[in-house]
């Protein structure tokens, strides 16, 4: 796993296998990121089911202004803090030690307004319906912000919960990437599925 493009370019990225974790394939992830490239210089982000930290530090490589970590495992937040000091870009990042539901909470009290969200939470646990909940119900999205939720794509995901609504699917083998923004409206025009 490593930093794909930008300012840690090259960084290979430490991963514990203890974890039990599914760190985003680069393909997959280069493509989301061409998919938002126009999105991040500046941007403040959320890695949500962080694991290691790859997604939000791939964006805070790419000139994202900030980003904030959130895992309920004391190990995945350690290992976040490692390869942030590796890269060196710790300075710019936030590690929100706490259940997913419980931290958007927290970023919402704070008022936290993100302008894009990644969701990578375990497969097949029905995790992404409550969390797009929770990130509605405490306003942690800009109104022009995006949400990248992956999954595998045999996973029932919704196409909008209140306000958040689905307007692209990409399919990548057995994974898929669904996006998700306020209205559904998109730069990109009614591309509502791609394939890599």
């Amino acid at each position: 796993m490593r930093v794909i493009s930008g300012k840690a370019r090259g960084h290979t990225l430490r991963a514990s296998k203890g974890l039990n974790m599914r760190p985003t394939a680069d393909r997959v992830k280069e493509s989301i990121f061409n998919i938002i490239r126009t999105k991040l210089c500046g941007s403040i982000v959320i890695d949500l089911f962080a694991g290691s930290g790859g997604l939000g530090i791939e964006a805070l490589s790419r000139d994202a202004d900030k980003a904030y970590f959130v895992d309920n495992n004391k190990n995945s937040i350690r290992l976040i803090e490692s390869n942030l000091k590796k890269t060196g870009l710790i300075d710019n990042s936030e590690m929100v030690h706490m259940d997913v539901l419980d931290g958007i909470v927290g970023l919402g009290k704070h008022r936290v307004k993100a302008d894009v969200i990644f969701l990578d939470p375990p497969y097949s646990r029905g995790f992404i319906k409550p969390a797009l909940e929770a990130i509605f119900a405490h306003n942690i999205l800009q109104p022009d912000g995006i949400i990248i939720a992956e999954h595998d794509i045999k996973d029932e995901v919704p196409d909008n919960v209140h306000e958040l609504k689905k307007y692209r699917t990409n399919k990548y083998g057995n994974v898929a990437i669904s996006f998700y923004r306020l209205g559904g409206e998109t730069d990109e025009g009614n591309n509502l599925s791609g394939k890599l």
